[in-house]
């Protein structure tokens, strides 16, 4: 029988599986970013999915995309609790701005798994989308990542 991992065991395979899926993700985004990857929803959903499903806490994040949608920089920018993080439309706009968005991906995580978009959570989308329609800025698409992840361009919701 193995001997029982102690905690600087589970820590330090932690930390190592963090590792392995950020560096999963950036291996994605490097093989699509130049290849409009990011209109695919399957590569979009597969990319977020190693970059906010490991989180404990709901966070927002943004890929901001260039006119030809490849991706400028993904950016988690608001951070809350287990099931709500605040998300301020005025933020996202600086943010597009700063780095010349022609078109952006929201996500959000799901800390509890389940991927079914909330009414709050189709409040903001439509707040945001229409924050960046001022600018025109297009949203191509938000994905709640939990135990699997859901577009919401695939489900018309857009």
């Amino acid at each position: 029988m193995a001997p029982k991992p102690t905690a600087a065991d589970v820590v330090k395979w932690s930390v190592a599986a963090l590792e392995v899926l950020d560096k999963a993700a950036t291996l994605i985004a490097k093989k699509y970013a130049r290849q409009d990857a990011f209109t695919n929803p399957q590569a979009t959903k597969d990319y977020l999915t190693y970059k906010l499903a490991h989180h404990e806490r709901e966070v927002f994040a943004v890929m901001l995309l260039d006119n030809q949608h490849r991706l400028i920089e993904f950016r988690e920018l608001f951070f809350g609790t287990i099931d709500a993080a605040p998300v301020y439309p005025r933020e996202v706009v600086k943010l597009v701005l700063e780095h010349n968005a022609g078109a952006v991906i929201f996500a959000h995580n799901h800390p509890s798994g389940v991927s079914e978009p909330s009414e709050a959570d189709k409040r903001i989308t439509r707040r945001l989308t229409d924050a960046l329609a001022v600018i025109d800025v297009k949203v191509l698409d938000h994905i709640v990542v939990g135990e699997t992840a859901v577009s919401f361009a695939e489900r018309g919701l857009l």
